[in-house]
């Protein structure tokens, strides 16, 4: 397999390939720009595999949750790919990246855990599976961080919604917190395969972005009530 992986969802702008060789891939942690970026990304990963967009077997595709301009960047940027080289994509989230990433150290149970902005979190409870690398405890969520429960204890936390509410480290289960980490487009690759494999590409058109909510900024009111709120 020759799977192309991209994400632009949050902070992290990044692009995997993987195939039967190995895995290449291009990050970079950018405030903005992540649009100009991406395609010199995709260039350089298939230039130094030595294959053209044409001779991959599908790409994962970043749908989110994460900055709104970046998940709608990552979704268009996927599709105009797969219908130039007439190639199936599978959706893959920001929060299965980051808990694939906390499975590489070992980890069965994982919360995912992304800052939202306005006093809210993106989070994602997920276990390993032997089958499908990982499945997901529910369904994702966004709220509050008193809202955020985990599926089991044991678990291990990672993802920049731990370094923007400390507290939910605190939160019973938890053993560790990666605080710090970005989704990646290497763990979608992996994911993406397995998805393809299982034979869940879909046609470009049909990819959606998973936003979880329609708002994009707080009100003055309702700023400075968050600011009022305890932490």
């Amino acid at each position: 397999m020759r799977v192309l992986a991209l994400d632009t969802a949050t902070e992290a702008c990044s692009v995997a390939l993987l195939t039967d060789d190995g895995l290449l891939a291009r990050c970079a942690e950018v405030a903005r720009g992540h649009a100009e970026q991406i395609l010199g990304m995709v260039d350089a990963v298939l230039a130094e595999a030595g294959i053209s967009l044409a001779m991959l077997d599908g790409v994962a595709a970043s749908v989110g949750p994460g900055a709104f301009t970046g998940v709608r960047t990552s979704v268009a940027v996927a599709q105009g790919l797969c219908f130039g080289a007439n190639l199936p994509v599978v959706p893959v989230t920001t929060l299965e990246a980051l808990a694939l990433q906390a499975m590489h150290g070992g980890a069965g149970h994982v919360l995912a855990c992304l800052d939202a902005r306005m006093g809210e979190v993106y989070w994602g409870c997920f276990d390993g599976d032997a089958a499908r690398i990982l499945v997901a405890c529910g369904a994702p969520r966004v709220g509050s961080p008193a809202e955020v429960k985990l599926a089991h204890a044991g678990a291990r936390g990672i993802g920049r919604g731990f370094a923007a509410y400390p507290e939910l480290a605190a939160l019973p289960g938890i053993e560790e917190v990666l605080a710090h980490a970005l989704p990646d487009a290497r763990e979608m690759a992996r994911i993406g395969t397995v998805r393809l494999l299982a034979g869940a590409g879909m046609d470009p058109a049909d990819l959606r972005p998973q936003y979880l909510r329609d708002k994009v900024a707080l009100t003055g009111e309702e700023r400075a009530a968050l600011h009022r709120a305890p932490r």
